[in-house]
């Protein structure tokens, strides 16, 4: 592996409620561009203390069943000791230590290499705060 590192931000909105948005395609976007067909590690990082990183099935339902096992693990009520924002907002600063706000990949001849049925996903259950930062770094 070379010393190679390129690094950029990608802008995401994710609305006023919580969601899972496939970050695969900007991943594999960023990758033809910077990659070089050379071999190495993506990391994606999402600066943010109440958003994740997650690889996941989308489109069959394991996206919303993802936010439905969070629902039920961190339930958007006033059981939270950080209160502010929106009804149950603490809930949202406890879900970095279960979607961990950050992934590292194996990428081959400048391609992602992921499983069959995994995508890169931005999950987040924060509405209050609809404009997310992704930061998409190679090193190969």
């Amino acid at each position: 592996m070379s010393d190679a590192f390129r690094t950029t931000v990608i802008h995401v909105t994710t609305g006023p409620r919580e969601t899972v948005t496939d970050l695969t395609h900007d991943c594999e976007a960023f990758l033809a561009d910077v990659a070089g067909g050379a071999d190495g590690l993506l990391n994606v990082f999402v600066p943010h203390a109440t958003a994740g990183i997650a690889l996941l099935e989308t489109g069959a339902g394991s996206d919303d069943d993802l936010l439905a096992t969070l629902g039920d693990l961190l339930p958007p009520d006033d059981r939270w000791r950080h209160r502010h924002g929106s009804r149950g907002h603490g809930r949202d600063h406890v879900l970095p230590a279960l979607v961990p706000p950050h992934a590292t990949l194996p990428v081959i001849g400048g391609r992602l290499e992921l499983g069959t049925w995994q995508s890169v996903c931005l999950v987040d259950t924060n509405g209050d705060n609809p404009d997310r930062q992704v930061r998409l770094s190679f090193l190969g």
